[in-house]
């Protein structure tokens, strides 16, 4: 069973159909691109509702459950997967895996390195925190989301004000309505892709993240494998590997997130899933030959992973278009997307849509993917190909 079937749901669904498995895709939205290639499409009215998911689950005799690439459902899988003694994480450590303040928590007591921080429900509260106890610029973020929405960067000399408009907003992007606020971290930044079977952590790939700027640090493109000396990859693999071990997930896929300051790694969170923006379902597999979507999916039925190359490594980079906010009037060299390195490439929007200003990655408007004999010339190629695709705004 695959909770959701969106676009970034795709590649898990195809690909366990590819290795013979029946696939039952369940969302709320009987429209999604993905319910159309599962074996069977469940519509259950309420995907966070446990019970009607828990009913479904034990109706359909599955013998496997996986959430991939977002943090919505987790909570119902990790309780499908208690119910029905399946391979995969419990509710219990699906909580753990989804909210920030029990993953700091969690990295504290086991020693794995993260930045300071502490949670609040109360703006006024978390502004008597802020003055007193962080020094210097800080960060604040839903307790409990994905896909950069609702964090902001925060200076030391912010006023009250503006500190509780982006106190609320995070407030608002929050599933459990509590904020994070948090040490910040100036550097750059990374995700480790890894497969944990049997309380191996088997790390396959480290990403290089590329990102906007303050206030929101939106995700624009993302690189493997990473362009950084080696002693620095090294260090987000172990800082990963604690991460991971300190949450206690097991049998699943995990997609950490690290920032490097002073070459002092720290862990920024840690999702129990296949990470999103094409990460873990497109990049990984062409920058190692190591089939990740095809490991998650074994792991979530408890079956021994490949984790072998059975391809060529490449290099290989995401970019994404972020055009000025305003109406799209035009689209102009669509056709230079058309050539043999770009491995895939789509434009959201098109003539008549509005664009908005990027403050989380919903906002963007298209990417590309580009394979080359390395990473630095991947990049290159992609962030050369975003320069030439115009779109046209009013």
């Amino acid at each position: 069973m695959v909770l959701a079937a969106g676009l970034l749901q795709i590649p898990v669904i195809k690909k366990a159909r590819e290795m013979g498995y029946y696939v039952i895709a369940v969302d709320d939205d009987s429209n999604a691109p993905g319910m159309a290639l599962a074996d069977k499409a469940i519509v259950p009215g309420g995907l966070m509702n446990e019970e009607k998911l828990v009913a479904i689950a034990k109706e359909e005799y599955i013998d496997g459950v996986i959430h991939p690439c977002s943090e919505v459902a987790m909570n119902v899988m990790g309780r499908i997967n208690d119910e029905l003694h399946l391979s995969g994480i419990s509710k219990e450590l699906a909580i753990r895996a989804t909210n920030k303040n029990l993953m700091r928590e969690a990295f504290e007591q086991y020693g794995a390195p993260s930045p300071k921080s502490k949670c609040f429900s109360n703006v006024e509260v978390a502004w008597g925190a802020f003055c007193i106890e962080f020094a210097g610029d800080a960060i604040l973020k839903p307790s409990r989301n994905s896909g950069s929405r609702g964090i902001a960067k925060i200076n030391g000399n912010i006023d009250e004000a503006e500190f509780a408009k982006l106190f609320e907003r995070a407030k608002e992007e929050s599933r459990d309505k509590s904020v994070m606020l948090e040490q910040f971290i100036d550097g750059p930044e990374f995700s480790v892709e890894i497969i944990v079977w049997n309380k191996q952590v088997n790390v396959l790939q480290v990403t290089d993240k590329k990102t906007t700027e303050a206030p929101y640090f939106v995700e624009l493109g993302h690189n493997q494998p990473s362009l950084f000396p080696g002693h620095i990859v090294e260090a987000v693999k172990r800082a990963a590997i604690m991460g991971v071990r300190a949450l206690e997930v097991n049998n699943c896929a995990c997609h950490a997130e690290i920032k490097v300051q002073d070459d002092q790694a720290y862990i920024m969170e840690i999702g129990a899933r296949l990470g999103g923006d094409f990460i873990s379902t497109e990049l990984t597999h062409l920058s190692t030959g190591i089939d990740m979507v095809g490991a998650a999916v074994d792991v979530a039925l408890g079956v021994e992973p490949n984790l072998t190359p059975v391809a060529e490594p490449q290099g290989v980079a995401i970019r994404y278009f972020t055009p000025e906010p305003g109406k799209v009037i035009a689209i102009e060299n669509a056709e230079l997307l058309n050539r043999s390195d770009v491995y895939d490439a789509e434009i959201y929007v098109g003539p008549g849509d509005e664009v908005k200003e990027v403050k989380s990655s919903l906002d963007r408007s298209g990417h590309v993917i580009v394979t080359a004999a390395t990473a630095k010339l991947a990049v290159e190629t992609a962030e050369g190909l975003i320069d030439s695709v115009m779109i046209i705004m009013e």
